[in-house]
C-alpha cells in the first residue's frame, strides 16, 4: 500500500505530536541536517527498546500495539519515525533512500537517545528487519540484544517464496489481472487495490476483513511515503521488483556474524516464508525462533497473544550485558 495523506504531515499536526514523552532529534546526512520524531514510554533503565517500523517509509503508528503489552512487562520502548516518515522531516532528496544511509542514522539516534550495551534492545519488522540486521552487523557492540520480525534475511528467498508458494495459492484470474496492472504501471488504478485486499493482503498481510483492521495498522498504511518506499521496495506488492534498491539484499551467510541474544518472529501465514525465519534462528549464534501460528506479516494484530507473550519473554529474561 502506497498512498499518502498529506493532512497527517502538515506543520499543526507535527507540533501535537511533540508531547507526551515525544521529542525532535537532528540527523546529520550527506544533504544536510534533519529532524527525526521518537517518543518514549514507559521508564526502565535497564530495559530499553528501540522500534524500527516497515515500509520502507511506513510510520510507527501500527507498532501501537506494544502499548497494551509492553508497559505491563515493564519495557521501556521508543517510537521512531525514520527520516521521510510520518513525525520525521520530509526532504524530497532520492539519495538518501539508502540502506547504508539509515544505519547511520538509527546510530545517530541512539546516541542521541543514550541507548547502550547495558540496556539497547533495537526490533525491527519487516523493512526494519532489514535495517536491524544490518545496524547489528555494522555496531552489534551497542547491543544487549536485537529483535527481527517478519523479515527473511535475503530478498531473492522472499520473492522466490512467493512465487513458489503465496501466488500459486491465490485466485488466477485474479493475479493475472493484478499483475497486468503492474506491468502496465497502473497501481494507481482502484482496481489494483479492490483486487488485492481480498486476494492478498487479508490472507497474507493482516488476515482479518478489511472494514475490521485495527486503527493502528490502517493509519500506518495509509501514510506510507511512496517516494520512499517505490525505488527501495518497488510498486510491486508481490515481492520486490527487480530495478528496486533492495531486489539484491541478502545477508543469509553474514547472520554467525551477529552473536548478540536474537529473536526472529515468523508466522504461519506471512508474506515471509516462516522456514526461512527458523532457519535464521538456528543460523544465529544466540537465537530464538518465536512462530505465530495463526498470524501473517503483522502477527502483532492477528496473533496478537502469541507474538507478544513471546516477545516479552525474550526481552525481560536478556542475559545481563557484559561490561
Amino acid at each position: 500500500m502506497v498512498s499518502s495523506n498529506a493532512s497527517y504531515l502538515d506543520s499543526s499536526h507535527r507540533d501535537d505530536a511533540l508531547s507526551g514523552g515525544a521529542r525532535r532529534i537532528a540527523v546529520s546526512t550527506p544533504r544536510g541536517e534533519y529532524k527525526v520524531w521518537v517518543k518514549r514510554v514507559g521508564n526502565n533503565p535497564d530495559l530499553r527498546v528501540l522500534l524500527l517500523h516497515g515500509g520502507p517509509g511506513a510510520t510507527h503508528e501500527y507498532l501501537e500495539a506494544c502499548d497494551t503489552y509492553l508497559p505491563a512487562a515493564g519495557v521501556e520502548y521508543y517510537y521512531y519515525d525514520q527520516l521521510g516518515s510520518g513525525f520525521s522531516d520530509q526532504p524530497d532528496e532520492p539519495s538518501l533512500w539508502e540502506v547504508d544511509r539509515f544505519v547511520d542514522e538509527v546510530e545517530q539516534v541512539r546516541q542521541a537517545l543514550g541507548l547502550d550495551v547495558g540496556n539497547f534492545v533495537l526490533y525491527g519488522q519487516s523493512w526494519g528487519g532489514i535495517l536491524a540486521i544490518e545496524y547489528a552487523l555494522r555496531y552489534q557492540q551497542h547491543l544487549r540484544g536485537l529483535v527481527i520480525s517478519n523479515m527473511m534475511a535475503s530478498v531473492p528467498a522472499y520473492n522466490a517464496y512467493a512465487e513458489r508458494v503465496l501466488m500459486p495459492e491465490m485466485d488466477q484470474a485474479a493475479l493475472a489481472e493484478i499483475k497486468a496492472l503492474e506491468d502496465s504501471g497502473d497501481i494507481e488504478n482502484p482496481r489494483y487495490m479492490e483486487l488485492l485486499m481480498p486476494h492478498y493482503y487479508e490472507h497474507h498481510t493482516l488476515r482479518m476483513p478489511a472494514a475490521e483492521w485495527p486503527d493502528p495498522a490502517v493509519r500506518g498504511f495509509a501514510h506510507i511515503n511512496p517516494k520512499i518506499y517505490v525505488p527501495m521496495q518497488g510498486p510491486s506488492e508481490l515481492g520486490m521488483s527487480a530495478d528496486a534498491k533492495l531486489a539484491t539484499w541478502d545477508r543469509v551467510a553474514d547472520l554467525p556474524r551477529i552473536e548478540v541474544p536474537t529473536l526472529v518472529i515468523g508466522a504461519a501465514h506471512d508474506t515471509m516464508d516462516p522456514a526461512h525465519m527458523e532457519l535464521m534462528a538456528r543460523r544465529l549464534p544466540s537465537g530464538r525462533y518465536l512462530h505465530c501460528p495463526n498470524g501473517s506479516h503483522l502477527a502483532l494484530y492477528d496473533d496478537q497473544e502469541t507474538y507478544f507473550a513471546g516477545l516479552t519473554d525474550f526481552l525481560t529474561s536478556l542475559p545481563a550485558a557484559v561490561a
